[in-house]
């Protein structure tokens, strides 16, 4: 139609610099990347997946027992050959038995307790400083033992030879009864063992150097203390050490399950005695085996197959007291008989 022959649109103003252009000039670049592959379930923020790797992280991260352990023994510059004894009975024991004590460590107050009371006694005669600690720092520093709140530092144990542990009881007017340990690894067991030889008077233990456990601080806990008061004896061959006993004088009876004698019935349990204790399961290794002079075994129901070195030690040492006990009680009556008939 005459006169609309108007541009329908916007017209631009004349001097626009803007003139027509062709592409995006890269202003999309990032957008024509895209945001790379889908990342996976635990890398993403507030993914369940995410949050349970970061719990698992975290937990690795904590320090494990033994990382506690050596960072405790180095917060307190503890040596790499001291023992940390701990435990009111064990550490009470020790101070009696006058173990050398380098420190104390205490989360609790010794003034309610006469045993802890003893250890502050002994520990102020000997110059050791009393160290303040919260029980985390106890619980690190005895590998998680039950401390009880309170441990000692002591040196490293003193081991002496099998003829000081023979001399001693002879020059103390003794029979001698040792005990002799064929590879028992076990510091429990080592522990009870002796404990039971502090019960039943046994002159001393005696462990080869190699494939065998040495007193350190579980033996002294199970032990009870009785690491203070018997001797331990480390040898370099337990067969060449058996056999020079023997040369002195003692018998050697081993514990076996297969003994054609009863423990009970031993006849040399007044001579001087070896008594030797295998490994659980193991039992006595060949060349001791064939070192004894007898085989002793302790008799047991059918339905067990057989006893831990503990505890075969502690019957095999009753049974032996208790014959000797019964030797010297018959021996007393003849010699009461005989002094009756000769006043007569």
């Amino acid at each position: 139609m005459p006169g609309n022959e108007r541009y329908p649109g916007p017209r631009r103003r004349p001097g626009s610099k803007k003139g027509p252009t062709k592409g995006s000039g890269g202003r999309r670049r990032k957008g024509l990347e895209g945001r790379g592959p889908t990342p996976r379930a635990e890398d993403r923020v507030g993914h369940p997946r995410a949050r349970a790797k970061a719990r698992a992280e975290a937990r690795a991260a904590r320090p494990t027992h033994a990382k506690r352990l050596e960072r405790a023994r180095e917060g307190f510059a503890v040596p790499a050959d001291h023992e940390v004894v701990c435990g009111r009975n064990a550490v009470a024991e020790a101070a009696r038995a006058g173990i050398p004590i380098v420190r104390v460590f205490m989360a609790v107050s010794a003034e309610s307790d006469d045993r802890l009371a003893a250890v502050v006694r002994r520990a102020t005669l000997l110059g050791a400083p009393m160290v303040e600690a919260t029980r985390l720092d106890l619980e690190a520093l005895t590998g998680g033992a039950a401390h009880q709140g309170v441990a000692i530092e002591v040196p490293a144990y003193e081991y002496v030879r099998a003829r000081d542990l023979l001399e001693r009881a002879r020059d103390a007017g003794r029979t001698p009864l040792l005990i002799a340990l064929d590879r028992v690894t076990d510091p429990h067991n080592f522990g009870a063992i002796l404990r039971s030889a502090g019960a039943f008077g046994a002159d001393g233990v005696i462990i080869p150097e190699r494939r065998s456990v040495g007193v350190n601080v579980t033996v002294w806990k199970v032990s009870a203390g009785a690491a203070a008061r018997v001797s331990v004896a480390r040898e370099t061959n337990l067969v060449r050490t058996l056999t020079a006993l023997k040369r002195e004088g003692c018998f050697v009876v081993g514990l076996d399950g297969g003994g054609e004698t009863m423990v009970e019935d031993l006849a040399l349990a007044n001579a001087p005695l070896v008594v030797v204790t295998g490994a659980e399961g193991a039992g006595l290794s060949r060349l001791v085996r064939e070192t004894c002079d007898v085989i002793a075994s302790i008799p047991i129901a059918g339905a067990v197959e057989s006893l831990n070195a503990a505890v075969a030690t502690g019957i095999g040492l009753y049974e032996v007291d208790r014959l000797r006990r019964t030797a010297r009680a018959e021996d007393a009556d003849a010699a009461g008989a005989t002094g009756h008939a000769g006043g007569a």
